[in-house]
């Protein structure tokens, strides 16, 4: 087949009348054979010895290998099995025959093969070019029923056939195959449609039924409906691609598997019946327009259905391997049609089940599950295997992620993510922009090259496929939450208070706050610091976000103001100095103008001075107050030398007094040790004033013993300190009342004599009367001496 030889050659010799669109017919040279392809094992083994099928009848074949697939049960529902044209099992050049992949990637273990051509020739080796099949006819009505004739100029030829009659027990029966041709050869695809079909109708009669077509309604298995849009070379057909995904593409010099140019993909034949309705087959494969170019169709051992169906709870067909998340209970049920006597039994990995023995089982773990049908009748029961798969959910929730965006960092690191979506270990996960597309798990999922990069946006949804690594998946949701990071900021109206004082700090660049000294979250804060203090604050935003420093401020403390300002009292004609004190920075502002530290002031009034140090500002007020001289209105002097002064003050000021004629001067107006019988020059003043009151006071201590005896020692009563006080009057009685002596200025002292006589020794009385100088009170004292005279 892979050398070219024009079939029927001698034909184009028989006239001359042939167009020159004969001539245009003419086909190109085949695949050439080459060392490569040309050994043992490059193609599938077909009618080979070894294989103790390829010496099977047609009916054997249908039987044993379509239908039981090489089990050695035998099937009383298959009757009628017919190849046509009739070729017998040892005919070495039949078209029909057994097929084996061998060491090849062929898709089908075995089957059956037919061919317009020689069978053996579909593999084995590479081969030349067969010979067209003799007797075979053309154009079958049913063929030209089921895929009509394109250009009525040209014929259906070599058309072979396979025919059995089939009593299904289900209300379907389906089977695999793939179609493949020669034909596949330069822009021959556009041109030469060889075909196959697949006919079926009721034994009874009626219309036969191509099931033999492509999904959708995309019609018939033949070369013109199934192409690319390419030659095996590269070159462009001179047509379309036409449904294109169904071809399986061209045979290459290191990949021929078979002696045709190319082939179709696995395709499956279903057709609908009736249960326990006896059906007709009919097979018919045949070459278009020549004889030459051969074609084949491949049928898939075991591949025919013949009645059973594992179907799931709701009677949808369930495919041949299921997959079970998490030990989900999975109901099974053998869809047959009912026959009187009928049983069942279900298997778990070859191994029976207790107890399974109707047409529903429920699996809760997976395995190969096959349940097993037995009719009265016929001694091979009729069987279906369905595998379930199992594996475990990973655990999965709902997580939301945040980002603080910054210039340098704005997108999403959605690995971070996935230790809060799932702790399953080997947990896969895939994230999808759509709901829709995780529901379907299709292509739209962020690739994994993205994942460190997203570019998400606040509030966006995503939605999150975790899988166990095969088919068990849990949907969950990843809200993403963007906020670009916040800035802090924080100002104060003033930087520099004096103690004392508070200042106002106001945060910006968030929407709460977090200080650094306080739980409290706002944004404005009154602080009254007692020294020089630096306050932070982080902002925070509306996901948040914290700012990645702190704003500062420092707020100077500046010491308070301090003045020891004092006012006083002043006589008429006196000078004060007022002192509003001394510190760093001060400068100085009075009520009168001036603006030193010290004014001297000789007017009674209110005086203020403002200090400012250039951040504290301060008032200081004192007054200064007229004074009125004092009254010294009384001394009380007692004998033990204490002597107690009494003033009026009606200035209200502070007093001062000094009893050495201002010498000195003391806070208290009681003094002790003051000598007796002796004038004190008294003073009293309004302290630091010059009103200043004055009295000489005589400390009169009248002696009570006197000895007048020359030795100037108590040797006379001395009235002379008192003698001249004002209604002064000194008198001295005998015992008797009789008066011995009476003061005067010219007299102003007793001796002891009276009337220039000596007086005895004795006791006399006295009485002093004089009016006090400073109380200006009567003072009457009285009392008696003792007169020692020596006689």
């Amino acid at each position: 087949m892979l050398n070219y030889r024009l079939k029927n050659y001698f034909l184009s010799l028989l006239t001359l009348a042939v167009s020159t669109s004969a001539f245009s017919q003419r086909k190109a040279p085949k695949n050439i054979v080459t060392s490569i392809n040309n050994k043992a094992g490059v193609f599938i083994d077909v009618n080979a010895t070894g294989y103790t099928p390829s010496t099977y009848s047609a009916e054997q074949l249908v039987k044993d290998i379509l239908i039981n697939g090489g089990s050695a049960c035998s099937v009383p529902n298959v009757t009628n099995v017919t190849v046509t044209p009739t070729q017998a099992v040892s005919d070495n050049n039949r078209f029909w025959g057994y097929f084996h992949k061998g060491t090849t990637n062929f898709p089908f273990t075995d089957g059956i093969v037919l061919t317009t051509g020689y069978a053996r020739q579909a593999g084995n080796v590479a081969s030349a070019v067969s010979t067209a099949v003799t007797g075979a006819g053309i154009n079958d009505p049913d063929l030209l029923a089921a895929v009509p004739n394109p250009d009525p100029n040209y014929d259906y030829k070599d058309n072979v056939m396979l025919e059995f009659d089939f009593v299904p027990n289900s209300n379907q029966v389906k089977f695999n195959y793939l179609f493949a041709s020669e034909e596949y050869t330069g822009n021959y695809p556009c041109q030469y449609s060889d075909a196959f079909a697949l006919l079926i109708r009721p034994v009874s009669g009626g219309p036969y039924v191509n099931v033999a077509v492509l999904p959708g309604g995309a019609g018939p298995v033949s070369m013109t409906n199934i192409h690319g849009s390419t030659q095996a070379n590269g070159s462009t057909l001179s047509c379309p691609a036409i449904n294109e995904t169904y071809f399986a593409g061209y045979n290459s010099s290191s990949n021929i598997v078979t002696n045709y140019e190319g082939r179709t993909i696995p395709l499956t034949a279903i057709a609908d019946v009736t249960p326990g309705v006896a059906y007709h087959f009919k097979m018919v494969l045949s070459d278009y327009r020549d004889t030459g170019y051969d074609s084949a169709v491949f049928i898939e051992g075991g591949s025919f259905d013949i009645g059973i169906k594992i179907v799931d709870g709701s009677g949808a067909v369930l495919p041949n391997e299921v997959k079970m998340c998490d030990n989900t209970p999975q109901t099974l049920v053998a869809q047959v049609s009912t026959v009187a006597g009928m049983t069942f039994q279900w298997y778990k990995n070859d191994v029976l089940i207790n107890g399974a023995t109707t047409g529903t089982y429920v699996a809760t773990s997976p395995g190969v599950y096959e349940v097993k049908v037995s009719v009265p009748g016929n001694n091979c029961p009729g069987s279906a295997v369905i595998t379930i798969v199992g594996g475990t959910t990973p655990t999965a929730q709902n997580a939301t992620m945040k980002l603080c965006a910054t210039p340098t960092n704005n997108t999403f690191n959605l690995n971070d993510a996935k230790p809060q979506i799932s702790t399953t270990q080997g947990a896969v996960f895939r994230f999808y922009p759509t709901q829709a597309g995780a529901q379907a798990q299709d292509n739209t999922f962020i690739p994994e090259a993205n994942l460190a990069n997203y570019n998400g946006t606040d509030g966006q949804v995503l939605y999150v496929v975790v899988t166990d690594g095969a088919f068990c998946s849990k949907m969950v949701t990843l809200t993403l939450n963007k906020e670009d990071l916040p800035i802090a900021q924080v100002s104060a109206p003033r930087l520099r208070i004096c103690s004392g004082e508070s200042v106002v700090l106001t945060a910006s660049g968030g929407v709460t706050y977090q200080w650094g000294d306080t739980s409290n979250t706002g944004a404005v804060r009154t602080v009254s610091p007692t020294q020089t203090t630096t306050y932070t604050v982080y902002a925070i935003g509306a996901q948040n976000c914290k700012s990645a420093q702190p704003a500062t401020i420092t707020i100077e403390v500046v010491p308070a103001l301090v003045s020891n300002l004092k006012g006083g009292m002043i006589c008429e004609g006196d000078q004060i100095t007022l002192d509003a004190g001394q510190g760093p920075n001060y400068t100085y502002i009075w009520n009168t103008g001036d603006t030193s530290q010290t004014i001297s002031v000789n007017t009674p009034g209110t005086y203020t001075v403002t200090i400012t140090n250039g951040v504290c500002t301060k008032d200081y007020t004192t007054k200064v107050v007229r004074a009125i001289i004092p009254e010294i209105i009384n001394v009380d002097y007692k004998d033990n030398g204490v002597m107690t002064i009494t003033a009026s003050n009606p200035s209200n000021g502070p007093l001062e007094y000094s009893i050495d004629n201002g010498l000195t001067w003391h806070n208290s107006n009681v003094f002790t040790n003051v000598p007796k019988n002796t004038v004190i020059s008294i003073r009293v003043r309004v302290k630091f004033t010059s009103c200043v009151s004055f009295v000489e006071y005589f400390t009169f201590v009248m002696q009570n013993v006197i000895t007048p005896n020359g030795d100037n020692v108590n040797d006379i009563i001395d009235f002379r300190g008192v003698s001249d006080y004002k209604d002064f009057k000194g008198v001295i009685f005998d015992r008797y009342g009789k008066e011995v002596f009476k003061a005067s200025s010219l007299t102003p002292y007793w001796d002891g004599y009276f009337q220039g006589k000596r007086l005895p020794t004795a006791s006399y009385w006295y009485q002093v009367t004089f009016e006090d100088p400073a109380s200006k009170q009567l003072v009457v004292k009285t009392g008696w001496i003792l007169l020692k005279n020596i006689e």
